[in-house]
């Protein structure tokens, strides 16, 4: 692992890569700038919120988020950069630290009125740490993490923004499967009911060509994803990449669905990039459609990955600012977007068990 490490932090990439030279030091510049903005408490800062329509709400400014943390340092880890080790490893101990205090006794991740999306992206940075380092302190909050989101998922098989409640949609839904697909493969165990009422869920909310004319409010493509299973929930491109990566975390290969979903997001890419990546400076809706876009053209790999990640990596080189950092107009703040645009580019390394084929 330490030769890989090595080979990697060194900028040396595995053959046939779809990513440039260029990529890979638009990446090495987004987390420079992350190590200059990382607090001396080991967080990184953001905007707390939520979504409402396609405007971010906040009700915190500016405050330690443990969501933007948690993606800074798998920032960090999916460049290669061990805890403890190598150029950004005291920074990446730092994330970790930081993270560990917030892990209640009932195993819920929160500071600042954080939710259920970085009690997932929290969950998801403990797993591929330990897998690094088999910390006992990071296994016993990582355990206890798990359980908190196996007991949050609702009847239907899905979660939403705070734990055991009964209502749930697939933008939180995606976050908790992946972590749980983690954990699990550093040997956590995950019940397989979880899952499998995952799994419906998701399925559930896909578009089919046998729907009933009339009964969508939306008229959506088939292919896409809902953002919950109700013929009055809108789909969209980030929500169809999270409903493929969902599927894919939970272990579904090779699906129908899943080919259809990648068949819409690769007809709807460019509009989606070009509307809220360049035409609304960076929202995030952007970042977290490709985000998970990035991970579902990945599983899929061949040329369709390799097509979609050149385009990506295109409009990112595109925005991103001469200081390193990437524009967030609407969102958690820079931080954040420059997290998940150095997460994206790197996915290539396939250093992250999470992100390896």
């Amino acid at each position: 692992m330490l030769g890989l490490t090595l080979l990697l932090c060194l900028g040396q990439l595995p053959a046939n890569s779809p990513l440039s030279r260029e990529g890979l030091d638009g990446a090495e510049r987004g987390l420079r700038y992350l190590a200059r903005t990382q607090e001396a408490s080991g967080g990184w800062r953001g905007d707390v919120g939520y979504k409402l329509q396609d405007q971010y709400q906040t009700w915190r400014k500016g405050a330690e988020h443990l969501g933007v943390t948690s993606l800074a340092g798998m920032a960090f880890l999916a460049g290669g950069h061990v805890p403890g080790r190598g150029p950004y490893g005291e920074t990446v101990q730092k994330a970790v630290d930081y993270i560990l205090k917030y892990v209640r006794s009932d195993g819920y991740i929160t500071g600042n009125e954080t939710r259920m999306y970085s009690h997932a992206f929290a969950t998801l940075f403990l797993a591929e740490v330990y897998g690094m380092t088999e910390r006992e302190d990071v296994r016993d909050a990582l355990q206890r993490a798990v359980h908190l989101i196996v007991a949050s998922q609702n009847s239907q098989g899905g979660w939403r923004y705070q734990p055991h409640v009964a209502d749930a949609d697939m933008s939180v839904t995606v976050c908790q499967v992946v972590a749980l697909r983690a954990a699990r493969n550093i040997g956590i165990q995950v019940p397989v009911n979880t899952i499998d009422r995952a799994i419906k869920y998701v399925r559930d909310s896909a578009v089919r060509d046998n729907e009933p004319p009339g009964m969508s409010y939306f008229a959506d493509p088939v292919g896409s994803f809902r953002y919950q299973p109700t013929y009055e929930a809108r789909a969209t491109f980030a929500l169809t990449a999270a409903g493929v990566t969902t599927l894919h975390g939970a272990g579904v290969y090779g699906d129908a669905e899943i080919e259809r979903g990648l068949q819409y997001l690769e007809s709807e890419v460019d509009d989606f990039s070009r509307l809220w990546g360049l035409g609304h400076q960076g929202h995030y809706f952007f970042y977290y459609g490709h985000y998970y876009a990035v991970q579902a053209f990945h599983m899929a790999g061949g040329r369709r990955y390799q097509n979609y990640f050149k385009s990506i990596q295109s409009y990112l080189l595109r925005m991103q600012n001469a200081a390193g950092w990437w524009p967030n107009h609407q969102g958690p703040g820079r931080n954040f977007s420059t997290a998940v645009a150095c997460l994206i580019l790197q996915i290539p390394k396939e250093y992250l068990p999470i992100f390896q084929r």
